[in-house]
């Protein structure tokens, strides 16, 4: 096991030195890495932390050899164990990749080959660099798959990827990336696309294995409370250029720069225990009238029939809860909790098996065709992607617009203002109408699809993980719109996630669901700091950011002179 403080009195495994890239197109070369530069001791973990477009994931792209085609290293060093590798060609690299430094891949689903079995696709790295013969090999699979804690690891060597859940496939990743124990293992978003205790199992693996071989990790992230629990030092990136580089906690304590406490105040998992006490207060104990709530559902039971089974498989099993007018509830689980189904019943998109579902006063459940399709004007879902829920042919206009043709026979003008009109309210200006979506950020696209969703004046609107796509600064810009848009409107939110970071900042009242099961509810203060069952528990523990949490921050506190710290290989404080 390698400490940090051995760590430090040893050569770095990883030198950048005022490293710039940039991409080239038919007309010009644009430079997107501006002298950029860092080290990485053994068995020290440095993120690399920023939001889409910072540079962070070119960087990392650089250091291991796989830069897009128009992508180039114009100038600067990239020594790996002393030995500059900056500009060497991809068959120089294949003879380091994977056996000196290795990469953990963002998205286990688009990462692994679905045709090809997982011992085939783990043995593939063995093979390249020459492990042994085919039985040595087909034994080092079966240990790799062992040590990255897969059960029956013979049964997932003859497995192909779809027969495994996220986080089973993203040890699969891991499994691949310390094949060959590897000097520096590059782990770009490892956890982003999932749950949030299979996030901390993942990362807890992570830092096993790195201290069990003394592995330098770079952490890639966005997500400064992951960053915060598991990074020795801190490098923040903002438009290619570093802003701020040092010690987690000397950095998350005292930060030089304005981006780097704009990123802290804007990470709802590094601010524990935020309530909002104006919120919380609005789902008061106050006498209740049936009158008082926008949405009641009472008993709800979901099953769906199962090929080959006679007793069908029940994904929602007695939910039950109240959401009051004006207020946002939370369901909140991981993948498979009956989250998902729960809202599709709500929204009116299938019957459930039992249970009522009354919204305003009319009970979904009896009702039947187009009055069923009328009613879904007063519950509109937001759904969780921006990038795959608007239709990349249409304009901006045409997709905000088409409610309004589908349910409402007004004149074009009217039509028109009415788009104009909720398109200032979600802070987006008039240009972007002729726009089509994949001109926009990722937050304008999200501000289109809420638009969207309000156009037909609705008094319900479903949160499908609506920011979980988002970055740190991006995610807090949406919500507090939604929290503007609440107000001034009287809106009720029904808000999905899996981020009880995220809860716990923008909801009132919270129901847990495990295994299509309630759990827990009540007022998010209560259930946070008094949870009734163990699975709630574990999801609150398993929040990042516990580790260094911090007061508010505030991003407009910017009188701090901005310093960038020289690149070094500092001591973690405990």
């Amino acid at each position: 096991m390698t400490t940090i403080a051995q760590a430090v009195a040893q050569p770095p495994v990883l030198e950048v030195e005022n490293l710039s890239i940039a991409y080239r197109d038919k007309d010009h070369e644009q430079r997107v890495v501006h002298g950029v530069s860092f080290a990485i001791a053994p068995g020290e973990v440095v993120a690399l932390v920023g939001e889409s477009g910072s540079g962070k994931t070119t960087t990392a792209q650089a250091l291991i050899g796989l830069l897009a085609d128009n992508g180039r290293v114009e100038r600067g060093a990239i020594r790996l164990n002393g030995t500059d590798i900056a500009g060497w060609s991809p068959d120089r690299f294949d003879t380091v990749r994977g056996r000196v430094v290795s990469l953990i891949p963002q998205d286990p689903t688009s990462s692994l080959n679905p045709v090809r079995t997982v011992g085939e696709q783990v043995g593939e790295i063995l093979k390249i660099h020459r492990y042994g013969d085919r039985q040595a090999i087909a034994r080092r699979v079966v240990e790799l798959l062992a040590k990255v804690g897969l059960s029956q690891p013979e049964l997932r060597a003859r497995q192909y990827p779809h027969e495994l859940s996220g986080g089973m496939k993203q040890r699969v990743l891991i499994a691949i990336a310390i094949a060959l124990q590897p000097a520096l293992i590059i782990a770009d978003e490892p956890t982003s696309a999932l749950d949030v205790t299979v996030q901390r199992r993942i990362l807890d693996l992570i830092d096993e294995l790195r201290s069990e071989f003394g592995t330098a990790v770079l952490l890639v992230t966005h997500d400064l409370g992951v960053a915060a629990d598991r990074a020795n030092r801190l490098v923040v990136l903002q438009g290619g250029r570093i802003q701020e580089q040092g010690d987690t906690a000397s950095v998350l304590r005292n930060p030089h720069s304005a981006y780097t406490r704009k990123l802290l105040a804007d990470a709802p998992s590094l601010a524990q225990g935020a309530f909002r006490p104006a919120r919380a207060t609005a789902a008061n104990d106050a006498p209740e009238r049936p009158e008082d709530f926008a949405i009641v559902v009472d008993g709800l039971v979901h099953d769906f029939d199962v090929a080959g089974r006679k007793e069908p498989f029940r994904a929602v099993d007695g939910v039950s809860f109240r959401v009051r007018r004006g207020t946002t509830h939370a369901i909140v689980g991981e993948s498979g909790s009956g989250k998902t189904t729960t809202i599709r019943d709500v929204v009116g998109f299938r019957q459930p098996t039992a249970g009522r579902i009354v919204i305003e006063g009319t009970d979904l459940t009896t009702l039947r065709g187009e009055a069923l399709r009328q009613f879904r004007r007063t519950v509109q879902l937001v759904y969780q992607n921006p990038f795959s829920s608007l239709d990349p042919r249409q304009t901006i206009f045409q997709i905000i617009e088409e409610p309004l043709l589908n349910f409402e026979p007004l004149p074009a003008a009217e039509r028109a203002r009415r788009v104009h009109d909720i398109l200032a309210r979600v802070g987006l200006p008039p240009a972007v109408l002729e726009r089509r979506p994949r001109a926009l950020s990722g937050g304008q696209r999200q501000r289109v699809a809420i638009a969207r969703a309000l156009v037909l004046q609705p008094r319900v609107l479903v949160l499908d993980e609506a920011v979980s796509a988002l970055d740190v600064t991006v995610q807090a810009q949406i919500l507090a719109l939604l929290e503007t848009l609440q107000r001034d409107l009287g809106l009720t939110y029904l808000f999905i996630s899996h981020d009880l970071a995220v809860v716990r900042q923008i909801a009132d009242t919270v129901s847990v669901l495990q295994g299509g099961r309630q759990v827990d509810a009540g007022r998010v203060e209560d259930v946070f700091l008094r949870p009734g069952s163990d699975y709630t528990r574990e999801l609150i523990d398993a929040i990042p950011g516990k580790k260094n949490h911090l007061p508010h921050h505030d991003p407009l506190d910017i009188h701090t002179t901005h310093t960038t710290q020289a690149p070094g290989l500092l001591q973690q404080t405990a």
